[in-house]
């Protein structure tokens, strides 16, 4: 069985994911923060690509300790699985992420597999899916480690490989009340052959404020669909 698959993402209202500036534009607010948090500690795993890793440096933990108690009281890890992936390997062993948290998986292919090496020894395990990176392979191979819950955190390009594969089953979007407008930066998603294509609607299961951030809630998948 796969994980059930759960896009996370904040948005300008023009679909940006950052600007082109050295420092991480902060689309969310504290409450939206503490969302996601929650968010992540209902996941058995969170993903990433290699870009947002190098892009943002972050630590993908669960930051709430009420909320690490009750996953080990619920007989899980305090930490979710963190998951990169890289297709060349391109990894720095120096970044925050290899040193907290919990277990790390990266999914390589087998050219990044070589270039990784020992690089990320007693850090992170290292899988290759072959001569390409196979999204499904991915999610299979996570399914037979037991987990049922994956949360993808970007970026665009790991958003859209996902979504234009038919493999997500939620999105969770929130939109903040700000214009990017920069071709340079990225957005939420790049073109692809999106299942059904412009003709498919995609079920809005809930919209909600918080603060100044609207958070949408899509059930994109076919038997989603309202007519």
């Amino acid at each position: 069985m796969r994980p059930h698959v759960m896009l996370s993402v904040a948005v300008s209202i023009d679909g940006y994911i950052d600007d082109a500036s050295p420092d991480r534009l902060l689309l969310s607010n504290a409450a939206d923060f503490d969302r996601v948090d929650a968010l992540r500690a209902d996941s058995d795993a969170i993903l990433i690509g290699a870009e947002t890793l190098r892009r943002d440096n972050p630590r993908l933990l669960v930051n709430s300790s009420d909320r690490r108690l009750q996953r080990v009281a619920a007989g899980k890890p305090d930490y979710p699985v963190r998951v990169i992936v890289t297709a060349g390997g391109d990894l720095d062993p120096e970044l925050r992420f290899w040193h907290s948290g919990g277990e790390r998986l990266v999914y390589t292919t087998d050219a990044g597999a070589a270039r990784i090496g020992d690089r990320l020894s007693g850090r992170a395990q290292v899988v290759s899916l072959g001569a390409a990176i196979d999204f499904a392979a991915l999610l299979d191979d996570l399914g037979k480690r037991g987990l049922e819950r994956l949360m993808v955190e970007g970026g665009g390009s790991i958003h859209t490989a996902f979504l234009s594969g038919g493999l997500v089953d939620e999105i969770w979007m929130a939109v903040a009340p700000l214009v990017v407008g920069d071709p340079a930066a990225p957005r939420f998603l790049g073109a692809a052959d999106f299942p059904g294509g412009s003709n498919h609607r995609m079920q809005l299961a809930d919209v909600a404020r918080i603060g100044d951030i609207a958070l949408l809630h899509y059930l994109p998948k076919e038997d989603s669909d309202v007519g």
